[in-house]
């Protein structure tokens, strides 16, 4: 009985430790796009000067991001506890979460493919990716505080 006890409460431990490397990685991979975003959003403000070469490297960074993320990896059954701000919705409707994921992914495809060559260009492509991030977060995210 006590061996039984002992092997439930390693695979609990084994469990939560997993649970907290997903919640680990998709905190990162968002954290990491929030960055990148931030740096396009200089830009598009006047902030930051446009440099073509910088903005299509920003982008393509964004995209790279964009391909890393996997929700059946980053949110798999169970771990939607803890200090996470991912909205119960995303379990109860995966695809629309793909499919909002996939919105902006593709946003940043296009960007990435017809690279903005001045600011004005830059405005409307990452007026589409904001979008896309303020459609998901409306839905799939709880606001803290």
């Amino acid at each position: 009985m006590k061996k039984l006890l002992l092997a439930i409460s390693i695979f609990a431990i084994a469990g939560s430790a997993a649970f907290a490397d997903t919640l680990a990685d998709r905190k990162a991979l968002m954290k990491e796009r929030g960055k990148l975003t931030g740096e396009l959003s200089k830009v598009v403000k006047g902030e930051t000067p446009f440099d073509a070469a910088a903005v299509l490297k920003t982008l393509q960074d964004m995209q790279a991001n964009a391909e890393k993320f996997d929700v059946e990896a980053l949110y798999p059954a169970g771990s939607d506890t803890g200090d996470t701000t991912a909205a119960p919705k995303i379990w109860e409707d995966p695809d629309g979460f793909k499919a909002a994921e996939g919105k902006f992914e593709a946003a940043v495809n296009a960007a990435v493919t017809d690279a903005p060559a001045d600011v004005d260009a830059l405005k409307a492509k990452f007026g589409a990716i904001g979008a896309s991030c303020g459609a998901c977060h409306e839905t799939f995210r709880v606001r803290k505080g």
